[in-house]
């Protein structure tokens, strides 16, 4: 089945209402991964939920890639705050990613870099990105564009947030966006990755995150339903 849209999130916080919007729903598990898909609105759209971190990311993305055919991925969730002047509940819709974990900087690589296609920053779906502010504006959502840098780590340390702004000037962080992006990447899929922030990233991360998931949460599945409806 191709599909229009494929959409992923690593919890069901940040899938299950997007699930629900489903019309004619249809489900498939492959390799322990849940595919919905369906109908919202005029769009076919497939829905996964697929696990914390960038292998079970990249696993989904895959699958979703080649047995759905979708013309556009959305990875969407909740993140943690980079940049100052971003709060819990606010937006950062992805221009840039990169992997604040992929280090190779020992043999002379720049930090981040991706062996074999050289690649640090990997670039989202301009259309998708303009759409995506337009969206957020309408629904009184504070939204900017900014660099997402993701790794298989809970960033909750002023050291750690401090680093990975000094290596890479990130706006947010989180899990999974730059293995969705990578993998969207060599299949030549387009993508667009959408976080709300749910947390500091720093000392106060572990008590702002179950607090605010699910406001950041909802967030983030509104927007992405939006920019379903309006694709």
């Amino acid at each position: 089945m191709k599909v229009d849209i494929g959409i992923i999130g690593a919890m069901e916080p940040e899938v299950e209402s997007l699930i629900s919007a489903l019309e004619e729903r249809e489900s498939e598990t492959v390799s322990g991964i849940t595919f919905h898909t369906g109908r919202i609105g005029d769009k076919t759209v497939a829905v996964a939920k697929c696990g914390i971190g960038k292998v079970f990311a990249a696993i989904c993305t895959e699958i979703m890639i080649l047995k759905y055919s979708p013309e556009l991925i959305i990875n969407t969730g909740v993140g943690g705050a980079l940049r100052s002047g971003i709060t819990t509940g606010d937006i950062v819709v992805a221009d840039t990613l990169c992997q604040h974990d992929m280090d190779t900087s020992a043999i002379g690589d720049p930090k981040g870099l991706v062996s074999g296609i050289n690649v640090v920053y990997f670039n989202t779906d301009k259309r998708a990105c303009n759409i995506l502010l337009d969206l957020a504006s309408e629904l009184g959502l504070n939204a900017t564009l900014g660099r997402i840098a993701s790794g298989d780590r809970f960033i909750a340390s002023k050291e750690d947030k401090s680093r990975i702004i000094s290596d890479f000037s990130a706006d947010a962080c989180e899990m999974e966006g730059c293995a969705v992006a990578q993998t969207a990447f060599v299949n030549g899929t387009p993508f667009a990755v959408v976080r709300a922030i749910s947390d500091s990233a720093d000392g106060e991360a572990t008590m702002d995150y179950p607090t605010f998931l699910s406001l950041a949460a909802r967030n983030s599945t509104s927007l992405t339903l939006a920019l379903v409806k309006a694709w």
